[in-house]
């Protein structure tokens, strides 16, 4: 059974891991989660006890769960997240309407996301789709069925085994739909923001 050493140690260290990771300073987090700069740095240390509250309120600055926190403890080797086929999430994007789905394959944790991909399966030939922008770059990988894709003022033909690679922030969506069920691998990584988001960097409809 691991001791109280190591779990201080093991805490330290994934605390400092998540504070990095999304390039906050002590101070940040000190900061917002109520916990002086000297008593963090001797948590990261693992030179000091930790208290339920405390470790709360710290990760909930760091924007992760406290089961989050424990998630590798006492686990040899790494972390991997394994989706079974069907069980992604799935999840809504605004302006669009019935007749397909959006399947979440990876959960990005954290107060920033650094990138997004996606099941999406269109069964309705008659749906129109609004135009989007994101920040950041995105990647198409056509499994099934034929559709035209736009890219600002461009106009791409996609069948299986076909891939496009765009910027998001130029205007993009789904044209004409030529064969149905259609089904695509698309991936969204997100820039590098330096720090906490106030609002996460989620793709939005614009008008056309």
């Amino acid at each position: 059974m691991a001791n109280s050493s190591s779990l201080e140690s093991f805490l330290g260290k994934a605390i400092r891991e998540e504070r990095l990771g999304h390039g906050l300073t002590i101070a940040d987090v000190s900061e917002r989660a109520g916990v002086s700069r000297g008593m963090l740095s001797k948590i990261e240390n693992a030179q000091t006890a930790v208290s339920l509250d405390a470790l709360y309120r710290i990760a909930a600055t760091l924007g992760v769960s406290l089961s989050m926190l424990f998630r590798n403890f006492g686990v040899e080797g790494g972390s991997a997240q394994h989706v079974r086929k069907g069980a992604g999430m799935e999840v809504v994007r605004r302006g669009t309407k019935r007749g397909h789905t959006h399947h979440l394959l990876a959960y990005d944790q954290g107060p920033t996301r650094t990138f997004e991909p996606l099941l999406i399966t269109i069964d309705n030939q008659s749906e129109v789709f609004p135009e989007f922008e994101h920040p950041g770059s995105e990647f198409i990988y056509m499994l099934e069925g034929r559709m035209d894709y736009r890219h600002g003022e461009q106009v791409y033909s996609l069948q299986p085994g076909d891939s496009l690679t765009f910027q998001g922030e130029v205007p993009h969506g789904p044209g004409a739909l030529q064969k149905v069920p259609i089904r695509f691998i698309t991936v969204i990584v997100y820039p590098h923001w330096g720090g906490t988001q106030t609002e996460e960097p989620s793709e939005r409809a614009i008008s056309v």
